[in-house]
């Protein structure tokens, strides 16, 4: 494909990014309010429960990195599709899970689809949109979007479990998943990095275990206590593993992160924020779903309903936040 017919189609291509983009973000939150509906169709545990959920963000998280580098190498189009078709398959095999267990290694397996597909639909949007002003309006479209599909997760489940059985919040991902296939054959551009060089194998392998290692750490911190000798040891294999891949990639010729990015004060300031704001957002999810039913009573639908607020911020954020920056940068 062209530059040119790139150019003349990249407000059609916006929208195919954001769809795949909102599949694999709102599958974050929109099991949250199916937990205690789980609890009591698979007998879950509170500890099954907790995993259900964290399963795909510690597989998501852990692959995200290395799975945009092969995005980089492999084809961004060709990663992001593979992506969705990994992602699809998973999530039947979610939907029809015969007990907590199956549905905690489907959720998993739904992680690894889910990386693929992410950082693609950035790499693409990037790619696509030459232009300064118009790549600030996109990314904070792009951007709005991520933030959407974290606050409607509650409601889209809460709609959904009203009217159908518990695995239709996994199931509804296959027809969303054809139809940004089918706008995506068509419309989507192929790229790759001219400049990636050889893949860093054991930047992969550092970056993976070492972020796998923390978040899994953090997850299981709870219930061993914060001073557990294993929570202790946890945080220090991390600590440990990302060092290693930070020394790594530092004398590397083709690192499969440049870490001297995060010397510019503005980008550490930045991500550090984006960090801390989305542990404290799913962390909320996770918790006011089963408070909104448990405590206060709610139904599947009533506590998504419950949520709404947090779109509606989300939506007038991601106006504000484009225009901003490309008042002030």
């Amino acid at each position: 494909m062209d530059r040119h017919t790139i150019h003349r189609r990249r407000w059609l291509i916006l929208p195919v990014l954001c769809l795949s983009l909102f599949l694999v973000v709102v599958d974050n939150t929109i099991v949250n309010v199916a937990l205690p509906t789980l609890a009591r169709e698979l007998g879950a545990t509170t500890s099954e429960l907790q995993w259900i959920v964290d399963a795909y963000s510690l597989v998501f998280a852990g692959l995200l990195l290395a799975a945009g580098s092969l995005g980089d190498r492999l084809g961004r189009k060709r990663t992001l599709q593979a992506g969705l078709v990994a992602f699809a398959a998973t999530s039947v095999a979610a939907a029809f899970a015969g007990g907590a267990g199956q549905l905690i290694a489907a959720r998993a397996a739904m992680g690894v689809g889910a990386a693929l597909v992410f950082p693609a639909t950035l790499a693409i949007l990037t790619n696509v949109f030459t232009d300064p002003s118009e790549r600030a309006k996109a990314i904070g479209i792009w951007a709005g979007v991520s933030g959407l599909a974290v606050a409607l997760g509650p409601l889209s489940g809460g709609w959904l479990l009203r009217h159908f059985w518990w695995g239709s919040v996994f199931f509804v991902n296959v027809p969303i998943v054809v139809v940004a296939l089918l706008a995506g054959h068509a419309l989507l551009p192929e790229s790759r990095d001219p400049h990636a060089g050889r893949f860093d194998r054991i930047g992969f392998l550092t970056s993976v275990a070492g972020i796998t290692a923390l978040i899994y750490t953090v997850i299981e911190a709870p219930h061993r206590g914060w001073t557990d000798p294993r929570s202790l040891g946890g945080f220090v294999a991390a600590a440990m593993l990302i060092g290693t891949f930070v020394v790594w990639e530092r004398r590397v010729a083709e690192p499969l992160l440049d870490v001297r990015v995060f010397a510019n004060a503005r980008f550490s300031a930045a991500s550090g924020a984006v960090t801390v704001s989305f542990f404290a957002l799913f962390g909320f999810i996770f918790l006011v779903t089963q408070y909104f039913q448990f405590v206060r009573g709610y139904d599947t639908f009533s506590s998504g309903v419950h949520t709404l607020p947090f779109a509606a911020a989300a939506i007038v954020a991601a106006r504000i936040s484009a225009r901003l920056a490309l008042r002030i940068g």
